[in-house]
């Protein structure tokens, strides 16, 4: 069976077993101390995601966010002003989403959907946004140059398309490869599929390079204008899921700026922004 092939009800099945960033803090799921603390490791964990994401500059904007998870982006959209349709294809997820919109006191601002994103037309009302936004979400839906597509409808004139999608040549793809795959490179996809995710064994989890998925966005006619690639995991797991923080000694010793640099070369997070090109 081929990604394209997996059953869409299994990806869900899957988001839904364990929503995105669930784990993120420890306390009472659903409290807005738990909601709080899972914001504040994401972007500690992940601080390229609100330079990519320009919150502020969406205030009094229109956005759609595609696969919106238990909605930590979601919000702060929201909190910066902007009116916000988010679409996930998890029923858990929403659920959570939902209460955080309320605890956080934005719900007003956001209308929430479950939909595919290869389907988002039959269930999101037709309307041009300023910005659609899909953070971790192409990569994991078996059809993706569909979604792209529907995605793209969206997308006012001079409207702005930011993805993010994983990158294939990535300090985590050799590491899997190696830790997992010693070596065998002819099984690379699926072994990222297997261990791209916090939750081992991900339907679907796909790759791309800069070049591969700038072709992607601009057969949908739209016009990549920035694409770089950002995130290396430096945090040793043991520690990492008792909520500390230890690095691993070969990043421990790297000055940031060495890291960093390294960040822009083999980053796991290939973040693309494109616009919309109609004449």
């Amino acid at each position: 069976m081929t990604f394209s092939d997996v059953p869409i009800e299994r990806v869900r099945q899957y988001w839904d077993a364990r929503p995105c960033n669930v784990k993120h803090s420890p306390l009472p799921v659903g409290t807005r101390a738990y909601f709080d603390e899972v914001e504040k490791r994401k972007y500690f964990v992940e601080p390229h995601i609100p330079r990519f994401a320009e919150f502020s500059r969406w205030g009094d904007k229109r956005v759609l966010e595609v696969g919106c998870g238990i909605g930590t982006d979601t919000i702060n959209f929201a909190r910066w002003g902007a009116t916000v349709t988010a679409v996930d294809l998890s029923r858990e997820s929403l659920k959570l989403a939902v209460q955080r919109a309320k605890a956080c006191g934005v719900n007003d601002s956001i209308k929430f959907h479950q939909a595919n994103a290869e389907c988002l037309t039959d269930m999101v009302t037709f309307a041009d946004y300023d910005l659609v936004y899909s953070f971790g979400v192409l990569h994991h839906t078996p059809n993706p140059e569909r979604a792209l597509a529907q995605m793209a409808v969206y997308v006012a004139p001079g409207g702005t398309l930011k993805l993010m999608v994983y990158h294939r040549w990535s300090w985590k793809a050799l590491w899997i490869l190696m830790t997992y795959g010693r070596g065998q490179f002819w099984k690379m996809d699926r072994l990222i599929a297997q261990h791209s995710e916090a939750q081992t064994g991900c339907p679907v989890t796909r790759t791309y390079t800069k070049r591969s998925i700038r072709q992607m966005v601009e057969r949908c006619g739209l016009r990549v204008v920035d694409a770089r690639v950002e995130h290396i995991f430096p945090w040793r797991i043991p520690e990492y899921v008792r909520y500390e923080y230890v690095k691993e000694w070969y990043f421990a010793w790297m000055p940031d700026w060495l890291f960093r640099g390294l960040e822009h070369l083999f980053g796991w997070h290939l973040c693309v922004t494109a616009e919309r090109i109609d004449e």
